[in-house]
């Protein structure tokens, strides 16, 4: 999972960066200062990974990553090149989902960009410029599907048809995805890779002192109004205490958060609303060598999160042997649960579930 950072200079973005991932990008108060996208790759929390390295004792734990790249700030005009736009835009196909970082909090010491906070107002000039570059984009297809459509083609037509519907929903100011699409429209947009096509996940920046209660923030609940109509999440953060907690070490961190009233940090929320927009689950693996981790998308059949493994295990896939993560945990050992027959044998198409802790036989 590729979570792209985006927002206006200034707004926390490459603070909440720095705190995430302790990658260390370079984070002052001036427009700008990121200029090649920084990549972080932070490990995913899972406390069902504690628990099974602690019935196993394995060699090694490995959890599900994600990937974080903070992309520059974005100004007014950046579809035009303005700032350092274009190159920025770029980055930003390269993503699963955007984080859309928002500043939510007033402090005379951070110069904004537009010289005062207004959320609304600077999601808006983002949202415009990645509407604008996929207008730019919409034009280009259209113009080559409606020349092909002389070969005769019907799927150069069909083609057409889904672009100018695309290039309408963007002259009224909305992304490609809010649009209601057929399977067969969605595949030809999906090749397109429009940018307001990209999931996104409002991240509102609070000050430290706001963040406990962040359900009495009017610039949070304006935020929310928003997401809300376009389908889009929601999370309140504090960056500078995401900076703050990224130097503790866990027991440290629990107790910094039960002082703030926090029942969890912001990258936890962070990673939990990302895995829930783009419908990801993990599954786990679980031995002496090592128990991991499995990244999938909802609705994954058992041979295709084999493949996720090894290739090999798609290719000569025999059987899953299955047990629910929770079944595991109240029987005290995979034996136990064999014998109250909670270990399945699941064939290729059985639908993988969260916390599905398996073992795969294969033939190659």
């Amino acid at each position: 999972m590729k979570l792209g950072i985006v927002g206006l200079p200034n707004v926390g973005k490459s603070t909440l960066f720095n705190a995430i991932t302790k990658a260390g990008a370079e984070a002052a108060n001036y427009p700008f200062c990121t200029i090649e996208p920084n990549v972080g790759v932070v490990s995913v929390p899972d406390h069902r990974l504690d628990v099974l390295a602690e019935m196993y004792h394995p060699q090694k734990v490995t959890p599900a990553v994600v990937e974080f790249v903070d992309i520059a700030g974005l100004v007014k005009g950046a579809s035009r090149g303005e700032g350092l736009g274009n190159k920025f835009l770029s980055h930003i196909r390269e993503v699963d989902a955007i984080v859309h970082v928002v500043r939510c909090f007033q402090d005379a010491n951070v110069v904004h960009v537009d010289g005062s906070v207004d959320p609304l107002r600077d999601i808006d000039v983002i949202n415009l410029e990645l509407i604008f570059a996929d207008l730019e984009t919409v034009e280009k297809r259209l113009q080559k599907a409606e020349k092909l459509i002389k070969t005769g083609d019907k799927r150069y037509a069909f083609e057409a048809e889904v672009f100018q519907k695309v290039k309408s929903t963007l002259e009224s100011g909305k992304g490609v995805r809010t649009m209601q699409l057929s399977e067969e429209e969605r595949e030809v947009v999906e090749e397109a890779c429009f940018l307001t096509a990209k999931p996104v996940l409002y991240a509102a920046n609070l000050s430290e002192d706001e963040i406990a209660g962040e359900e009495n923030n009017d610039f949070v609940k304006k935020v929310r109004e928003l997401a809300a109509a376009e389908g889009a999440e929601v999370i309140a953060v504090s960056a500078r205490i995401e900076e703050e907690i990224s130097e503790l070490d866990a027991d440290e961190k629990k107790l910094f958060l039960e002082e703030l009233g926090l029942k969890e940090s912001g990258l936890d929320k962070l990673i939990r609303a990302s895995y829930t927009l783009l419908g990801l689950i993990s599954f786990l693996t679980a031995g002496e060598p090592e128990v991991r981790a499995w990244t999938i998308q909802k609705g994954t059949v058992a041979s295709k999160a084999a493949g996720k493994i090894h290739t090999d295990f798609e290719k000569g896939f025999i059987r899953a042997e299955v047990v629910a993560y929770d079944d595991l945990i109240r029987c005290g050992s995979m034996a136990a649960a064999k014998e109250k027959g909670l270990v399945r044998s699941e064939g290729r198409d059985y639908v993988m579930c969260d916390g599905d802790i398996c073992l795969f036989r294969f033939n190659v």
